[in-house]
């Protein structure tokens, strides 16, 4: 009898069916992985487990022990066992790890909280998941890679039977990866079922005891871990089979972009700290320049400071097709031909509630606005070559952002920089958090644009990323230039040993 079954759900919003009889079953005990592109149906049939879309906007079945079950809203879920996880952390930061953990479910007396209890109760359960976090401690105080374990804790502090994790490393470190991995361990041992969302499959493969595959909101179906590969599971995703992820560039490079001279970013909040210390570069036209790097190298902040939005104290000479150049914002960037896709595209890169348009021409209105008012046809013109070039899944340039999947509204952001012109791009981990299907339009892209004669900076902790895409690459030790590879000599292992700290 599996622990949560549910069967042939069918979910609908206006003109499109994303779930499609879709089935599912966990077992006690169990990892089970849900893989699929953005847009297969994923967290839809999550928010259906979960109470997000109720019972009645849905068709369909769910069982969890064989007792059938009716959600209303999430705290019915809650009541049946089920925790879910999202990407983005509930954690309210001003409140502490205790207060987080039982926050709606305060433990009281005479109509008090009881503040005792509630921080004995959450020392007890952090230690039985072996975290050594203080329950005092304030949660905005915490990094990103802990803060999501204290959601794990405030997750099993409802006594969670099924524990669903969507994407869960995508902001953790190696070592946070580590010990989350373990204390998943301990709670298979213990008999929860968990449903581990990710695009990263070497995490799937090294966890699962089975997987699931969603396309187009349909199963397309379920085996054994051990009986698959990475390249089965990946045709499976996208329905084909996808060869060489990676292009073959063949980039004819040019006289010298961008060329940076002597800088140096001290931090926000230690200013005698140097994070990036006295770092030269130069970027040719029709040039890919990877810069690779453990987390905590410089990398995000070198990019940051050159486009003139780096919050801390900087310096540095700026040389743009031979001339120097003052770029003291992110405006002075753009005017002189800087676009930059950030690594956080909800909270630097997007306004979700408005439009594909109203996005895309964020940064590039001026020449396409009247004197007064925004020329609103010139608008949806301009954006209509961007929507089919990168093939954005939408009908219209007037869908909202939002409710789009996370690889088109990459599309969106790249588009957005796209239509400044610019001669340089800046690109900070432009694939993360998107599929398969999705990470090889973009690279088939980034070659395109590279061919065209647009110097490209790119950024990403994926090495193969980097390594794939790049004509040369730069590797940051500690804020300092470490090594230097052209496309021929580069190796992981060469990277890897200058990310380090090696010769």
């Amino acid at each position: 009898m599996p622990l949560l079954e549910m069967r042939n759900i069918v979910k609908e919003f206006p003109g499109v069916r994303a779930l499609d009889g879709v089935s599912f079953t966990l077992e006690n005990g169990e990892f089970h992985a849900l893989v699929g592109e953005n847009g297969a149906g994923k967290s839809t049939l999550m928010k259906v487990l979960s109470g997000v879309y109720p019972e009645g906007s849905f068709d369909g079945e769910i069982f969890v022990d064989n007792v059938p079950q009716s959600f209303r809203n999430v705290r019915d879920s809650e009541a049946a066992g089920v925790a879910i996880i999202y990407q983005e952390l509930s954690l309210v930061k001003e409140l502490t790890v205790g207060e987080n953990i039982f926050l709606g479910r305060e433990p009281s007396r005479f109509g008090v909280i009881d503040s005792a209890k509630l921080y004995h109760r959450s020392a007890t359960l952090l230690r039985e998941l072996h975290l050594d976090i203080d329950p005092r401690t304030t949660v905005g105080s915490l990094g990103i890679g802990r803060q999501q374990l204290v959601e794990i804790a405030k997750a099993l502090s409802q006594d969670a039977k099924i524990l669903v994790l969507d994407e869960p490393t995508a902001a953790l470190t190696e070592s946070e990866v580590e010990t989350l991995f373990d204390i998943l361990t301990k709670l298979k041992a213990r008999g929860v079922g968990l449903i581990y969302i990710s695009h990263k499959l070497d995490e799937v493969f090294r966890m699962s005891d089975r997987i699931t595959v969603l396309r187009d909101g349909k199963t397309i179906g379920t085996h054994l871990a051990k009986d698959l590969t990475r390249d089965e599971v990946i045709a499976e995703m996208v329905g084909r089979d996808v060869g060489d992820i990676f292009p073959k560039p063949e980039h004819e490079l040019g006289i010298p972009a961008l060329e940076i001279k002597n800088l140096t970013v001290f931090s926000v909040d230690r200013p005698d700290k140097r994070i990036v210390d006295d770092v030269s570069f130069s970027v040719r036209r029709g040039e890919v320049l990877g810069i690779a790097g453990l987390m905590g190298s410089g990398r995000t902040e070198l990019m940051t400071a050159i486009f003139g939005a780096w919050q801390g104290k900087y310096s540095r000479i700026i040389i743009i097709d031979g001339k120097e150049r003052t770029i003291s914002s992110p405006l002075d960037a753009i005017d002189s031909g800087i676009a930059f896709v950030t690594e956080d595209r909800k909270r630097y890169g997007l306004i979700l509630e408005q439009t594909i348009a109203d996005n895309m021409t964020l940064a590039g209105l001026k020449p396409i606005s009247g004197r007064f008012l925004t020329d609103r046809s010139r608008e949806m013109a301009a954006v209509r070559e961007p929507m089919r070039s990168l093939n954005i899944k939408a009908g219209t340039p007037m869908v909202i952002t939002g409710t789009l999947s996370g690889g088109n509204q990459q599309k969106v952001v790249l588009g957005k920089w796209l239509l400044t012109k610019p001669k340089v791009l800046f690109l900070d981990e432009p694939t993360r958090g998107i599929d398969v299907g999705a990470k090889q339009e973009i690279y088939a892209e980034i070659d395109k644009l590279a061919a065209e004669g647009l110097a490209i900076v790119l950024v990403s902790s994926e090495l193969p990323e980097v390594l794939g895409l790049s004509d040369r690459v730069l590797v940051l030790y500690r804020g300092r230039i470490a090594a230097e590879f052209t496309r021929e000599n580069a190796t992981a292992e060469k990277v890897m040993t200058a990310a380090t700290g090696g010769n």
